[in-house]
């Protein structure tokens, strides 16, 4: 499988990206930096310096909205192009690559792809409800494909050996073009209580994922981010929104304790096991077991056709490398001077090794007839 298939995929949260401050970013086997321009809005650009390759996330600086080299002070604007480079007649006509980038729900969203996205992640209107609190924010990382965490959801069988559910749940899938719904119950024991919740789990593309559980104890809004670090390397952010209760919000401190402690002990479970599986591009599933074929069904339209570039290979319209300076363009252009070949005094010397007819294939062993 490519290692980034295309989407959205949420690279930091709004909090973390200060303005006035250069955040390292490294996701998609990319140095990435991110920072805010002067009208505050956030940019995603590539992280080596066009001009002599300092990282602008070591040491760099923003400086009027743009980012300052901290090696020569070259400045770039959030739309990656060079503005300023000090003991320059005149300012080089080269730029950052980059990303496309959205900013809500209190996450900074990038796409990755070889054109112009064509859908949206919608806003998550729990991330800025007063009916729930701040987030659990929990991140970790495993050896495993984006496409495996994404499966977990509909591994009907593993509800029951990690999540303690009696019996693998029955769900209901449907699918709209790059979103898909999926809907199920969650049976199990808490603290000594039987807990029945309904989920419905929308996906946005392979990166962005909202599970909604409700129940009679406990309402929760999980958001779950899984975004590829390199081709080996997964990254799984869960940020859990926990609905305060209505007659006992000052409750809520405990509950998200109590939430801690069962929910990221299971997670780490998961992760452990990622860390050490295999893929299956043939998995040999029970007839219950159907969630996983209907999810790599769908998942398949963000890998590209056997026609395109895998997508570590491609560059978005806003992803191209720096171009290249006048100098440069003119130092690449041939010699005028070269002279064409002459058919005669040209041509191979006789004293050269004719060429070897090709050697005729083995006649290949006749096999059994199956």
């Amino acid at each position: 499988m490519p290692a980034v298939p295309y989407g959205w995929y949420a690279v930091a949260r709004s909090a973390e990206l200060r303005p006035g401050e250069v955040l390292s970013l490294h996701y998609f086997g990319r140095a990435l930096i991110a920072f805010r321009g002067a009208d505050g809005r956030a940019a995603v650009r590539d992280a080596h310096c066009p001009h002599y390759g300092a990282h602008l996330g070591a040491g760099g600086k923003v400086v009027d909205g743009t980012v300052e080299c901290p090696f020569h002070g070259w400045r770039f604007g959030a739309d990656g192009r060079c503005v300023e480079a000090p003991f320059a007649v005149r300012t080089p006509k080269v730029s950052l690559g980059g990303l496309p980038v959205r900013e809500h729900s209190g996450l900074v969203l990038v796409y990755v792809g070889p054109d112009d996205p064509s859908w949206e992640v919608p806003e998550i209107p729990e991330t800025t409800s007063r009916d729930f609190a701040s987030p659990v924010d929990d991140t970790c990382r495993a050896r495993v494909h984006i496409q495996e965490m994404r499966e977990n959801i509909v591994d009907e069988s593993h509800f029951h050996f990690i999540h303690g559910q009696a019996e693998p749940p029955v769900q209901d899938w449907q699918v709209d073009g790059p979103f898909a719904e999926v809907r199920g119950r969650i049976r199990r024991r808490v603290l000594g209580r039987d807990i029945d919740n309904t989920f419905d789990a929308f996906m946005y593309g392979p990166g962005v994922m909202v599970v909604r559980t409700h129940g009679p104890v406990l309402s929760v809004t999980a958001v779950a981010l899984s975004t590829p670090v390199d081709d080996r390397t997964s990254e799984l952010r869960m940020l859990y929104y926990l609905r305060k209760p209505d007659r006992a919000r000052f409750l809520t401190p405990a509950l998200k304790l109590v939430f801690r402690a069962e929910a990221l002990g299971e997670v780490r479970e998961e992760v452990h096991i990622w860390d050490h599986k295999i893929h299956q591009p043939r998995p040999v599933l029970l007839p219950h077991e159907q969630g996983i074929r209907q999810l790599r069904c769908w998942y398949a339209q963000f890998y590209p056709s056997e026609t395109e570039t895998a997508p570590e290979a491609v560059t978005a319209p806003e992803t191209k490398t720096a171009a290249k300076t006048e100098t440069e363009i003119e130092t690449a252009k041939p010699a005028a001077s070269a002279r064409p070949p002459h058919p005669r005094r040209d041509r191979p010397s006789s004293d050269a090794a004719e060429p070897r007819p090709p050697r005729r294939p083995a006649t290949p062993e006749p096999t059994a007839a199956p």
